[in-house]
């Protein structure tokens, strides 16, 4: 018996994580780090929905946080097996697990001299940035289209997403007592046309899908040119005189902005005095993606002057490592562009170049990612006037501008459009991944357009994997009366075939014999393709 379970990622869009079960053995695809509301969060405190220690290996979609962000928890609770992803996946792992737990224990620190002032119990860290680097040496990468058997009667094969550099769509088959079970999750899945990365890979059949709706109940600004709407940002920032404040996840939408910047500059449209980007995580992130430009598109690799030289460098661009470097950039009045991290504002340096620059009219604050609920991002853009960033409070004056172009996640007709793309339609879809309005609202349109029966599982949710048609052993009695059936439905259309002939050439041939003879090749082109059906089904 197959059963899929949704720990994470369940009418929410983080914590990506299922588990998948046979009479043998069981996997995890993904095990994301919760984020948004604080009662999200506690999700992260808990013990795991099963035993971590009867876990035979993971698959990673892709190194994002909430994809990746408790599997060094994992391993602290037992877990020994391998985690399988893609080689740049394995890459950025190596940096973003790490600071994970640096944040948990700096978030920690700080809670903690509050809870001593007041008496309250400790705090302790989800995982430390040793803990989690001490789990990295069990990744093992794969590339894509590599089809692996990573366990007796469970083989996978990753894909490419489209979503960030590296990101997979996982094809699993689970073979148990002589039938084969494809379940395919798609990760999280790009728009099309998108830079850096390539579109997502089209899959020809699956019996079962899990599929994200991030933005299932959305469109994307497709009109917008998101280049041109970021260059109007920029010159009406300089003009006013001040800083352009860009919360960016370090993974992809750093990139994808140094990407637009550069052609920008290189247009000559927009001038820029400083641009900073302030980030360890995203700079390292941003020397591992240059490491694998065999990955980029062609239309990012067109950038490079000499073909080697990695397109993300902009002229004068400055790299901020130090917590030096980012206190200094806080001293800049005006006429900055500043890239930091997180991309939500939840955590990181983002947040002081917020402190210093919310309240000034002059500057503006550019969001050009998912806003999960709950967080600082999220009610800056809903409009809230006044906000607490590290226990002061600050006067929202700033302008605050949202570019959905710029986002990593296909929206709804993007989403319905890669699932037309299957050649023969899934079974039954699984909708995750997304804020419960969204997952239900694409679930609707996946039956209504679609006509595939669909699911939103609640967190925790239990389903059984049955066998579907396709799926189901052939038998030598089945064959013998398939073939039975084909035999006599060739003899009838044989014998018709005879008496059309036959017809035509004692009755009419005098009257419009070459008329009669095309509508015989019609009717004898439709019989042998009614033939050819009969004898495939």
């Amino acid at each position: 018996m197959i059963r899929l379970q949704f720990c994470g990622a369940a009418e929410t869009v983080t914590g990506s994580c299922y588990l998948l079960s046979t009479e043998k053995h069981r996997i995890l695809i993904d095990c994301g780090l919760f984020q948004g509301s604080k009662a999200i969060k506690e999700r992260n405190y808990g013990e795991f929905p099963f035993d971590p220690t009867s876990i035979d290996a993971v698959v990673l979609t892709h190194a994002h946080i909430d994809h990746c962000g408790l599997i060094p928890k994992l391993y602290l609770k037992g877990f020994k097996g391998p985690v399988y992803t893609n080689p740049v996946s394995a890459e950025l792992a190596k940096i973003l697990l790490p600071d994970s737990g640096h944040i948990q224990e700096m978030e920690v620190e700080r809670k903690n001299r509050k809870n001593s002032r007041a008496g309250l119990p400790l705090l302790t860290p989800i995982y430390t940035a040793e803990q989690a680097a001490s789990c990295l040496d069990y990744f093992q990468p794969i590339e894509y289209q590599e089809e692996k058997e990573i366990l007796p009667g469970i083989r996978i094969r990753l894909q490419d997403a489209g979503h960030i550099l590296g990101s997979a769509i996982v094809e699993v088959w689970v073979n148990e007592k002589g039938k084969d079970v494809k379940i395919t999750f798609s990760g999280d899945l790009g728009n099309l046309g998108q830079p850096i990365v390539n579109d997502p890979t089209e899959i020809d059949t699956t019996d079962y899908l899990v599929i994200e709706s991030t933005y299932g109940n959305r469109l994307h600004k497709i009109k917008e040119d998101k280049i041109e709407r970021l260059k109007e940002v920029i010159i009406k920032t300089m003009k006013k005189g001040g800083n352009l404040i860009i919360p960016a996840f370090a993974v992809e939408r750093t990139q994808d902005l140094l990407y637009a910047l550069h052609v920008l500059l290189k247009e000559g449209t927009i001038k820029v005095k400083d641009i900073y980007l302030d980030s360890p995580l995203a700079v390292a992130t941003t020397e591992i993606f240059c490491n694998y430009q065999k990955y980029f598109d062609t239309e990012t690799k067109s950038l490079s002057e000499d073909g080697t030289t990695c397109p993300f460098y902009l002229p004068g661009l400055r790299l901020s490592r130090t917590a030096e470097e980012s206190m200094a950039i806080n001293k800049i009045n005006g006429g900055a562009i500043i890239i930091s991290a997180s991309g939500m504002c939840d955590a990181g340096r983002i947040k002081h170049h917020l402190k210093h620059n919310l309240w000034r009219p002059e500057s503006t604050i550019l969001l050009v990612g998912y806003q999960a609920a709950g967080t600082l991002g999220r009610r800056l853009l809903e409009g809230e006037k006044q906000v607490r960033i590290h226990g002061e409070e600050i006067a929202v004056k700033a302008d605050i501008v949202n570019i959905d172009g710029f986002s990593a996640h296909a929206d709804k007709e993007g989403l319905l459009n890669w699932i037309r793309s299957f050649k023969e339609k899934p079974h039954k879809v699984f909708i995750t991944h997304g804020e419960k309005e969204a997952s239900h609202e694409f679930a609707k349109l996946v039956s209504s357009e679609l006509g595939i029966d669909t699911e939103v599982p609640e967190w925790l949710n239990i389903v059984e994997i049955t066998p579907t048609k396709r799926n189901i052993p052939v038998t030598v009695a089945s064959v013998l009366k398939a073939q039975e059936a084909a035999s006599e439905a060739e003899a009838t259309y044989q014998r018709l075939l005879v008496q059309l002939k036959a017809l035509v050439e004692t009755s009419f041939v005098k009257k419009d014999y070459n008329n009669i003879n095309n509508t015989l090749k019609q009717i004898e082109k439709l019989v042998n393709q009614k033939l050819m059906e009969e004898k495939a089904g």
